[in-house]
């Protein structure tokens, strides 16, 4: 059932409760955005750290020693 409310709501009360609903969603939207630039790092420096790792090993293995001798 619905209840008819006892007077007419106006402008402002839109507006205000308009109001409130974007604080508390930029709020969120916020605090989600430094979470997920902490992620992006973090996810970064693995990438370059395993990039650094596979590479140095693939140059290990593929390592040539040139011996230089004098006649």
């Amino acid at each position: 059932m619905v209840s008819i409310p006892a007077r007419k709501i106006t402008k402002a009360d839109l507006e205000a409760k308009f109001a409130e609903l974007q604080s508390g969603a930029s709020h969120t939207v916020a605090d989600a955005k430094q979470k997920l630039m902490a992620a992006a790092a973090v996810g970064g420096i693995v990438v370059v750290v395993l990039a650094f790792l596979l590479g140095r090993r693939n140059g290990r293995r593929k390592n040539t020693i040139v011996e230089i001798r004098r006649v």
